[in-house]
């Protein structure tokens, strides 16, 4: 299926301005300046299937400015004054009520993940508790509230069985015989988890508790709020409902956030280095149309293996560590995999204490040494172990275990250490596990949907005593949901193809018989090869095949390059880029002309090499690069050749297809009036990697009505940090003042520079979001999005769609009948167009559920959009 790629590199710190030209057009790539900012220069010309884009016009961003103010008559007011619109509350916004259900598309049924809960007739009540001295461990914290209910239950606390948060709230179905009262709990240390055949006396910890009456959590407003009679949902309730079902497997399971992990629910899969994946799944309660939904889905993480450390350092370096001595950066990497894991020791016995790992020593194990009492005896490690224990030391040459405070670090020799099991490995994997762990989760829906339901069976709601004891019901049946199957698009491509149009089929089709609707041009391209085992003649038999197809699917495509493939080393990566890119200026540009395209080849396992090959095109020498991975040079199929040359077309300016209806003007909300789709999301630096930035990107559309070309923006913004700052931005200029900018206010006048028109509607779709951040991105972006639009205009406030995107909920959706080849792709999934908004939708919020593309592999996840209109 070919897979558009928007947006292309034309710009950077070192790029160059190219001059417009037919088909010419080229989306940029920018990285949005801190102080000053600079439209992106993107110019369209018509398209030959009836575009209504104007031909660009080189004006300054000052120009198109005051273009934009002539477009309306305003009043008096500034535009200072305009920008002044001060946020609404979180109050006084709230999301759309649904305006009803769709009847557009093909009926028919779907199953969903969704159990229905049975509401309880019960009277919650919620306690404050307080435990010292205080533990950060939850899991410590839950142990002394187990002891606590198995001491008192009956004595104490009227018999209830509460339900606890491991944090600060206590739950109960029905009042305690008390408001106010503090017990004592004792608690043997599990790091001295001696047998009770030695007899021997375990440490025991002393906690005061105190529980103490907070409030009643009314169900009463959760079912009028299920029934759509209320606004607001009550999370009171519904967080007291999903922490009494958590009781049960959080004691059976290990938990890793909404989610529980055991080696008992599937196989072990080793994932490398160390690591091996854990089957799980998750659970959360959910307010739907059908009531209270329990939604269930299957989950895999990765977890440090229980492995001897002697062991797990061996794999993690992959090699045997006793042939030869560590180097800096083997240390580097045993400490960074080891740091913060739990490991218990073995050369005492049944005594299996642990410890949490802080670092390795400096020294090898041979050379430690300590002292061992006041008068400043000291001992080596190697010594002490053989004296105290018995036991003699073999990998000497290896560094120690630093475990406890850094004040009074403990030695532990690692060949007396095994890390302790359930510790989920939170780091980030690498490119191998990351493969390995897919292998394990990607599953056939018919398999997914059976362990769901296995899952379910062996949870045994019925007999939770927790769920008996909240009065919870749940029932075992996925639920059964009506649905559409909306009509795929009609593709417009280039009237001298064979093919002139093409209906999709299950969301596919091919380029055969087909020609690009507008074709890009590159009269000049040069290659780079950074892999050894592709030669030069392969490289130029490849490059030259890749040529052929993009004139064969309609492409202005010169068939020689201007430099014969260079071959050079990864690791010189920026020297070979800027050379060559010289090179070729030297003999173009006395012609006038530009380098239009870089290919480069790939090894299949490139590291960094395809980042920083990127980040030098980009931003350095402004650009256009194809990357191809070496096992597509060898095995050139025609299939991977064209789906590379429309990726080429779309980078340097051309139109692979467009919508039917787009050039019809029939695309309801989009072709009645100019109007901009913008894109956005953040991408946050990966667990561990404390001090990267967070990068947003926003994108947005430059044609209209056809709406296939994007420009693009880039922008460094806090650690971490959901909402995009360079939405809109206000600086002080010593020379000019004020000074408005930021990413939308650059793409609206990019927009207004390549169609002539401004946009009269904004559709802005964010992904990324999650449900805790909902009202706090939307009250913020928002408000950017009118900021730029009044800052370009006085009263220029054009109605806003703001969609918020969602791919990584749990809710997945089965075929009623698998066995019914009219309602699955070959996959086994549900048919691309598949949309639901009843039933496990929001009882009154506007939300739904769109399969958007076919499943090329298994395991499809359908996307959530809850839309906001203004």
């Amino acid at each position: 299926m070919p897979q558009p790629y928007y947006g292309g590199p034309r710009g950077g710190s070192g790029g160059r301005n190219v001059p417009p030209g037919p088909s010419r057009t080229v989306p940029e790539l920018h990285q949005a300046p801190h102080v000053q900012y600079q439209a992106p220069v993107v110019s369209t010309t018509p398209s030959e299937a009836g575009s209504s884009s104007q031909p660009a016009v080189e004006v300054s961003s000052g120009q198109v400015q005051q273009q934009f103010q002539q477009f309306t008559i305003h009043d008096q007011s500034s535009t200072s004054q305009a920008m002044q619109i001060a946020p609404p509350s979180s109050k006084s916004i709230r999301f759309p009520l649904r305006p009803g259900k769709g009847t557009y598309g093909d009926r028919c049924i779907v199953k969903a993940n969704h159990f229905f809960a049975e509401l309880p007739d019960k009277d919650l009540h919620q306690y404050d508790v307080s435990i010292t001295p205080e533990v950060t461990s939850r899991g410590v914290n839950r142990a002394v509230m187990f002891e606590l209910v198995t001491l008192y239950r009956y004595s104490h606390l009227g018999g209830r069985l509460p339900a606890y948060d491991g944090r600060k709230s206590l739950y109960t179905a029905g009042p305690l015989p008390f408001t106010s009262r503090t017990f004592e709990v004792t608690l043997q240390d599990e790091e001295d988890s001696l047998s009770a055949s030695q007899g021997a006396q375990r440490r025991e910890r002393l906690f005061k508790v105190v529980i103490k009456f907070a409030a009643r959590a009314d169900l009463h407003h959760l079912a009028m709020f299920l029934a759509g009679r209320q606004a607001d949902a009550p999370q009171e309730a519904l967080q007291v409902l999903d922490i009494v079902l958590r009781e049960l497997p959080t004691a059976r399971y290990s938990p890793v956030g909404r989610s529980f992990y055991s080696p008992n629910l599937g196989r072990r899969q080793q994932l490398g280095e160390g690591l091996e994946s854990w089957r799980g799944f998750y659970q959360s309660i959910r307010p739907t149309q059908m009531g209270l939904s329990l939604n269930i889905d299957m989950s895999s993480t990765a977890f440090i293996e229980p492995l001897p450390v002697i062991d797990f350092v061996a794999q993690l370096l992959n090699r045997d560590i006793s042939v030869r001595p560590l180097s800096d950066s083997d240390r580097v990497k045993i400490k960074k995999a080891l740091r913060g894991v739990k490991v218990e020791v073995t050369h005492r016995g049944n005594m299996r204490r642990k410890y949490r790992i802080s670092g390795l020593t400096s020294q090898a194990t041979r050379e430690l040494s300590f002292p061992v009492d006041d008068r400043g005896t000291v001992k080596t490690v190697v010594q002490y172990f053989l004296e105290t224990y018995g036991f003699s030391i073999q990998h000497t040459t290896l560094p120690c275990l630093q475990v406890g405070n850094q004040q009074r670090p403990n030695y532990l020799p690692m060949e007396v250490c095994k890390i302790v099991e359930g510790q989920r490995y939170s780091k980030r994997l690498n490119e191998k596990q990351i493969t390995a762990l897919l292998k394990v989760t990607c599953q056939r829906p018919q398999e997914r949907e059976l362990d769901i339901l296995q899952t379910v069976s062996h949870n045994a709601y019925h007999e939770d005593q927790f769920a008996q004891e909240f009065g919870i019901k749940i029932d075992e049946r996925l639920a059964s949901v009506e649905a559409r199957v909306l009509p795929p698009p009609r593709l417009k491509y280039h009237d001298s193809g064979r093919e002139k149009d093409v209906l999709p089929r299950v969301g596919q089709w091919n380029m055969m018989n087909k020609k690009m609707v507008n074709g890009g041009r590159v009269n000049s391209w040069a290659c780079i090869n950074f892999s050894r085992n592709v030669q030069d003649s392969a490289a130029r038999g490849f490059c030259h095949e890749l040529a052929i197809m993009c004139q064969i699917s309609g492409m202005d495509f010169a068939l020689e390059p201007v430099l014969s493939p260079l071959t050079a080393r990864p690791e010189h990566v920026e020297r070979a880029l800027k050379a060559r890119y010289q090179d070729a200026m030297n003999i173009l540009r006395p012609q006038g002309r530009e380098l239009d395209l870089l290919i480069v080849i790939l090894p299949d396992n490139n590291g960094s090499l395809y980042g920083d090959l990127k980040r030098i095109c980009e931003t350095d020498l402004g650009l256009v690069s194809q990357c191809c991975l070496t096992k597509h040079v060898f095995k050139m199929s025609k299939q991977y050749l064209a789906n590379v040359a429309l990726k080429i077309n779309v980078k340097v300016g051309g139109r692979n297809t467009v919508l039917v209806d787009a050039l019809t003007r029939r695309i309801p909300l989009v072709s009645d009036r100019p109007t901009i789709i913008f894109g956005a999301d953040v991408t946050h630096p990966h667990p561990g990697e404390d001090s990267s930035p967070s990068i947003a990107a926003v994108v947005a559309s430059q044609d209209w009505p056809e709406v296939t070309k994007y420009a693009g923006l880039v922008s460094a913004q806090a650690h971490r940090q959901e909402l995009i700052q360079d939405l809109f931005k206000v600086w002080q200029d010593p020379h000019r003042g004020t000074v408005t900018g930021g990413m939308i206010k650059e793409l609206l006048i990019s927009f207004k520079r390549a169609t002539g028109q401004k946009p009269q509607r904004i559709i802005f779709y964010r992904d990324g979001v999650s449900e805790g951040q909902f009202y706090q991105v939307l009250l913020y972006e928002l408000d950017a999005i009118r900021k730029a639009c009044a800052s370009l205009e006085p009263n220029y406030q054009p109605p806003v769609t703001f969609v918020v995107v969602q791919k990584r909920h749990h809710t997945r959706l089965f075929a009623n009948n698998h066995n019914d080849h009219r309602t699955v792709d070959r996959s086994g999934n549900i048919l691309p167009g598949t949309v639901v908004d009843s039933k496990i939708c929001h009882p009154t919020e506007f939300d739904f559920y769109l399969c958007s593309h076919a499943g090329i592999q298994v395991g499809l996840t359908c996307l959530q959009f809850l839309p906001w209109m203004q």
